[in-house]
């Protein structure tokens, strides 16, 4: 089967009734082609692949479907790639893959990786680090994106961990990168030097700030996040618990538990990086007792009229695509993780014109703040 015959059985219905949207695109397709041409007996090997950042399990079924792969190891960051590879995966009876908790175990003796580049390098560093280090020294890694988004950057990334890096003609819309040759002495110096995560103090907040590759904002103190915390004191000065909703880096639910000794904060992300983020930098500045660090989509296990205090600076990009979904999401499920009275508070670039929704989906809204570039508001929730 090849991979043009596989995207006809894998489709996706929408939610609004429309047609099937087919979530196999070019570059899935094209990772797949060439993956047999760039280590063809890996493929043959239980335990020898893995499947980094897999969008909607595309890769991990396509790979184990058009290919025999077995025992798959896939790493995805966002939970929704997750739940959306478990749930195809059940309906087409498909098994042979599992979820690593740690990168020694998705990379040890590997042969072949599979990576959907992102936007973040930051991210495809900590990645071809780990497989440099940890991989077999035959290991290929095989990364795909949309041309218009790569770069040449990429490239150099993954040259400090590989000895070998060529960049395919592009085929459609798309481009592979192939690195070979990892460069095993210098990934493990890094893990000691400069290792993942990073770590820095950040003076203007008095407090160090860890991140993972590809994390919003990293080790740095983004301008929305500064505007919320600047008035984030009078958000319901008597709350007990505390949601921070899309704790990326872990500033927002870490301020916040520093702040208010008798606070119980959960911070909750879809992303496993800022889960891990978020702990560890609630960790290093002595709050970790009093931060949950939950991975959940928009918030979406948690429960019920469960905290007075929901805060969030919702993103408005989906990596390198426009969209206020995930905000509308974070407002629909604060509204349900609120006490009656309880209030949401956000932050949000002043153009998008959130108001409105907020009103519809949470309750009564007013401005608390506003600067040329960003808008703080307070929802009640009735």
């Amino acid at each position: 089967m090849s991979a043009f015959d596989f995207a006809d059985q894998f489709r996706r219905t929408p939610d609004d009734g429309g047609p099937d949207l087919v979530v196999i695109d070019g570059t899935d397709r094209f990772i797949l082609d060439e993956a047999p041409h760039v280590h063809g007996d890996a493929l043959r090997q239980p335990g020898e692949v893995a499947v980094v950042d897999d969008r909607y399990g595309v890769l991990t079924l396509g790979v184990i479907t058009v290919h025999g792969a077995k025992d798959v190891r896939v790493v995805q960051d966002s939970l929704v790639g997750e739940r959306a590879l478990e749930a195809t995966a059940g309906t087409f009876g498909l098994r042979g893959f599992h979820h690593p908790t740690t990168a020694e175990e998705a990379f040890r003796g590997v042969r072949l990786v599979l990576l959907r580049l992102s936007k973040s390098n930051d991210r495809l560093d900590e990645i071809a680090r780990a497989v440099a280090r940890f991989a077999s020294p035959d290991v290929v890694l095989l990364c795909g994106g949309v041309s218009k988004h790569m770069n040449l950057s990429q490239n150099d990334v993954l040259r400090r961990s590989f000895g070998d890096v060529v960049a395919s003609r592009g085929r459609g819309k798309s481009r592979l990168l192939v690195a070979q040759d990892p460069l095993q002495a210098a990934a493990n110096r890094a893990a000691l030097t400069n290792p993942w995560p990073r770590s820095v103090h950040v003076d203007e907040l008095g407090m160090t700030v860890v991140a993972h590759g590809g994390v919003f904002a990293g080790t740095s103190l983004d301008q929305g996040t500064r505007v919320l915390l600047d008035v984030l004191d009078d958000a319901v000065p008597n709350a007990r618990v505390a949601v921070d909703m899309g704790s990326g880096n872990g500033v927002i639910a870490t301020m916040l538990a520093r702040r208010r000794p008798g606070l119980r904060v959960i911070g909750t992300d879809v992303s496993s990086i800022a889960v891990m983020s978020t702990r560890a930098t609630a960790e290093a500045n002595g709050v970790a007792d009093r931060v949950e660090v939950v991975r959940a989509d928009a918030g979406d296990e948690l429960g019920s009229n469960s905290a007075q205090l929901v805060v969030c600076n919702p993103p408005f990009h989906d990596d390198t695509t426009v969209s206020t979904d995930a905000a509308e999401a974070m407002f629909r499920n604060a509204a349900t993780i609120l006490q009656a009275g309880g209030e949401l508070w956000c932050v949000w670039n002043s153009h998008l014109r959130y108001r409105p929704v907020l009103e519809r989906l949470v309750g009564p809204t007013r401005q608390v703040t506003r600067t040329d570039k960003f808008t703080v508001t307070a929802s009640r929730r009735s």
